[in-house]
């Protein structure tokens, strides 16, 4: 199987960093983003990937083919304009001869289990939400109970990362948005499905902020042995 990394964003809340380099290129306690995928994907088994680029894709290009040790076959699909997710995915596809491939978001970081979506396509992964602010219990305007950041029990958000059917290429356009365009189409066919995750690590690296907190968390005693590589 294929996977598609998706990593044309131009990041530009990560400014300055993104002035000089890629998002994928981000350092995570000194290994980069694109680096990491690379080797999440490899743990189960997926050892053709396409990097989906478009902002200064050529500094990606070069750090891969610098870097040969991957043990994989990289293959790259470059936007010369901002496709958005769908028409990004569209314009990777002619890579893939297979019936099914996944794609995963280029700026997370995750522990979640691939085995579990690679079980059936047209599968897409749900992590429980966890907010980043104070929650509050509240009744009949008395607040009841102040809560630090935690899981908002049973509201699943989207992680990212999808199995699906290389028959939905037809439902795909050429520009536009995965999750916008065609994924409400699949709810609305009944042909989408998930599996949920709880207490999975996930961070999309959006912020200054999220460098620090998943730098941090993913060298903590729970989760150090996950990411050795």
């Amino acid at each position: 199987m294929k996977a598609i990394i998706l990593a044309g964003g131009r990041g530009k809340r990560l400014r300055p960093i993104t002035d000089k380099i890629p998002k994928p290129l981000i350092l995570i306690n000194d290994k980069p983003l694109i680096e990491r995928t690379i080797k999440y994907l490899k743990k189960y088994g997926i050892n053709e990937i396409i990097i989906s680029s478009g902002y200064k894709s050529n500094l990606i290009e070069k750090f891969l083919k610098k870097k040969k040790n991957f043990g994989c076959e990289i293959i790259f699909s470059t936007e010369k304009t901002p496709l958005g997710t769908g028409g990004a995915i569209k314009k990777a596809l002619r890579y893939v001869n297979e019936k099914s491939f996944l794609v995963l978001n280029g700026d997370v970081v995750t522990n979640i289990d691939l085995k579990k979506i690679l079980k059936k396509p047209n599968t897409i992964a749900a992590n429980e939400l966890k907010t980043k602010f104070g929650t509050m219990a509240i009744k009949n305007n008395k607040i009841l109970k102040f809560n630090e950041k935690k899981d908002v029990t049973d509201v699943w958000m989207n992680p990212g990362i999808y199995h699906l059917s290389k028959d939905i290429e037809k439902l795909i356009p050429k520009k536009g948005s995965l999750e916008g365009i065609v994924f409400p189409k699949m709810v609305r066919n009944k042909t989408l499905e998930t599996v949920k995750f709880k207490n999975a690590l996930w961070f999309s690296i959006d912020s200054h902020k999220d460098i620090e907190e998943c730098s941090k968390e993913i060298k903590s005693k729970k989760h150090s042995k996950y990411f050795k590589y």
